[in-house]
């Protein structure tokens, strides 16, 4: 008795001994191995217009409804003294563009006055100057003096200007306001000062400061928070509203690119989709259309990959389809995008693209088919949409989906059919708790090497907050970058990556979390931006093993890793993550190197796991930077609880291949 008590006792102390062993043992980084190649489109940004994205969002036009084409014309206007001093009637003209305003002032001693609330007010900063046009035409022989002007909250003029309106053929009218005052929810006013009849249409105010200070362009800051991700792709412009809730109200790229009077509004399948967040005033004017996606890409550096309509609406809504031998248009509509992106001038989509300011190709490479379908009528129509793109343009690259899940009947039916049809690249998506992504660092180890390429094309950790709301905290980015490393780590399988959704108006979004939050004046940058973006511009060119007890990093004492080497800069890059409450003194061996480092650049983001970026802390939790000093015998580095750590290592000459 008291032998088999001695013997456990030694057994227990062994396996102590042995775990402490183990945790205490170096991460190895073999140098000399270089493995896969990392994707230039390995870390991307996923627009969908959701959340104001657009309208209200990226796209800078201040003026809601301009073209008073919503279901209900006057909403977002108000119309000042229509009873006494004058009328307005909404005309019908038909065309893509259909409806003008006919205003008649009754009297030379009262202005009659048109009010826009703007996409939840109009953000006004001081002393920035702003662009107001309108479309307009007069009784022959007449004019009418205009009076527009920026009024605040309380009713007060933040600027004004003037314009006379004259002639009977419809022209494009513009003035300039310099703002005096910073104003996050001023209105604009339109007055008609004289006693006349005047038409009006596509009344637009665009900041000046968009960016690349284009005139009607993007807004500023946002497009500036991508550039700074660096990503590899834009993928556009869904998402669900590339289904639409029916096919009646799917995206149609062919109208949303043209003359922006010309494109045709449409609803946004997200102004019904949630009761409890119903955002009736949400709509498509499409100034921000196919075109805009592309040269937004160009902009950035990055991919563009548009996703098209298969014949198939939102299968969580109606599931509308059409008929397999009516899918002729919707394949049309495939190959004419193609042509749109990459043709020459002397083809008619090339011709329009080069007419509207672009010449060159886009260098379209990647098309995706369909976006979140899923069972056997999205395999049939895959199938005929491959046929017809790969026999026209055999260079360009599929997507294809793999449903809304990344496991169950839907996944487990299509992920076999679309190896079978030997597709291109496979998109995954995975709005899952943060113990999902932890748990799955470890995923794609096992993938067949031979097979389709993945896509993790909609990725979320949802930690559920109070009132429902999905908050965007540090655990959950931190759970993000522990599944991160796995991706990065499996380059090989994997070759594109995005975080869904990218944008979100504090005042106007339908789904939480989001990346990027802002109002008509902020924005910032949540802790799951951050982590995407230092992984971007971290990335490297090339894998390298990173093990530790000769197995990868992935959750071993609540540690996940990935390493790489980027052979432009000559640096050796490592990505830890701690996820637990406990700091770790990490032993880092570099493998291979002759010559060892004295110093890293040391990147690290850290945090409690329950805290957020918010607009009046939007740096709450952000990277901190800094250079150290390295042991050449025995490379430690300090691991804080709960935290991301990058080194970026310096060497002479990248080793291997």
């Amino acid at each position: 008795m008291k032998l088999n008590r001695v013997c456990l006792i030694i057994a227990l102390a062994f396996i102590s001994v042995t775990a402490a062993a183990q945790k205490n043992s170096p991460i190895v980084v073999n140098v000399n191995k270089p493995g896969a190649e990392i994707q230039s489109t390995m870390y991307g940004v996923f627009f969908e217009d959701i959340n104001f994205a657009a309208d209200g969002g990226i796209y800078a036009e201040l003026v809601k409804n301009r073209s008073f084409e919503f279901s209900d014309p006057w909403m977002g206007w108000d119309r000042r003294n229509q009873d006494r001093k004058g009328s307005v009637l909404i005309i019908n003209r038909g065309g893509p563009n259909p409806r003008f305003a006919r205003i008649t002032v009754s009297t030379d001693t009262a202005a009659y006055a048109l009010t826009n609330e703007g996409f939840r007010g109009i953000g006004i900063k001081k002393d920035n100057t702003y662009h107001f046009s309108l479309n307009a035409r007069m009784e022959a022989g007449a004019t009418q003096d205009i009076s527009i002007r920026l009024i605040d909250a309380k009713g007060a003029e933040v600027g004004n200007s003037k314009i006379t309106i004259t002639g009977g053929n419809w022209k494009q009218y513009k003035a300039s306001i310099i703002a005096n005052t910073t104003s996050p929810k001023a209105s604009l006013r339109i007055s008609f000062d004289k006693k006349v009849v005047t038409d009006i249409d596509m009344v637009s105010l665009f900041p000046q400061d968009t960016w690349k200070g284009r005139p009607g362009g993007l807004r500023n800051d946002l497009v500036q928070w991508l550039a700074d991700m660096k990503p590899g792709f834009v993928r556009f412009p869904g998402g669900c509203i590339v289904e639409g809730r029916e096919l009646a109200t799917r995206y149609q790229w062919k109208k949303t690119v043209g003359e922006v009077d010309q494109r045709e509004l449409s609803i946004n399948r997200w102004n019904t989709e949630f009761r409890h967040r119903a955002t009736p005033d949400y709509y498509q004017s499409f100034g921000l259309g196919f075109y805009e996606y592309f040269l937004l890409s160009e902009d950035i550096g990055a991919s563009p990959l548009p996703i098209i309509n298969c014949g198939m609406a939102c299968q969580f809504n109606t599931g509308e389809v059409v008929p397999l031998d009516e899918l002729d248009p919707y394949i049309q509509d495939a190959l004419d995008l193609i042509e749109f992106a990459n043709g020459s001038v002397e083809t008619k989509w090339g011709k329009l693209r080069a007419s509207m300011g672009h010449a060159a190709p886009f260098n379209l490479r990647m098309l995706g088919v369909g976006n979140e379908q899923w069972g056997p009528q999205y395999v049939e129509r895959y199938k005929i949409f491959s046929e017809a793109i790969r026999k026209q343009y055999p260079d360009i690259k599929l997507v294809v989906s793999l449903g809304p899940n990344a496991n169950g009947p839907l996944f487990e039916y299509l992920d076999p059919k679309m190896r079978e049809l030997k597709a291109d690249i496979l998109d995954e998506h995975y709005y899952l708790p943060p113990e999902w992504f932890q748990a799955n660092a470890s995923r794609y180890d096992n993938y067949d090497r031979n097979g389709p390429k993945i896509f993790a094309g909609e990725y979320a950790a949802h930690v559920k907050g109070t009132e429902g709301i999905k908050r965007n905290n540090w655990l959950a980015a931190l759970s993000e970058a522990a599944f991160i490393t796995g991706l990065e780590r499996n380059a090989d399988v994997v070759h594109m990556s995005s975080y869904a959704p990218l944008f979100a108006h504090a005042e106007a979004w339908q789904w939480a979390p989001d990346l990027i939050w802002y109002d008509n004046l902020r924005s910032y940058g949540t802790p799951s931006y951050y982590v995407q973006q230092l992984f971007s511009v971290n990335k490297g060119t090339q894998v390298l093993p990173l093990l530790k007890n000769n197995g990868v990093l992935a959750g071993n004492d609540s540690l996940y890793g990935t390493a790489s080497i980027d052979r432009v800069q000559n640096q050796i890059i490592i990505k830890l993550v701690n996820l637990s409450y406990a700091p770790h003194n990490a032993t880092i061996l570099l493998e291979g190197l002759k010559k060892k480092p004295s110093q890293a650049a040391m990147t690290i983001l850290s945090s409690a796991t329950e805290r957020q970026n918010s607009f009046e802390e939007p740096a709450a939790i952000s990277p901190i930077e800094k250079t150290i000093q390295l042991n050449k015998k025995n490379m430690t580095v300090d691991l804080a609880p709960y935290s991301l750590t990058i080194l970026r290592i310096p060497v002479e000459k990248a080793s291997g291949k």
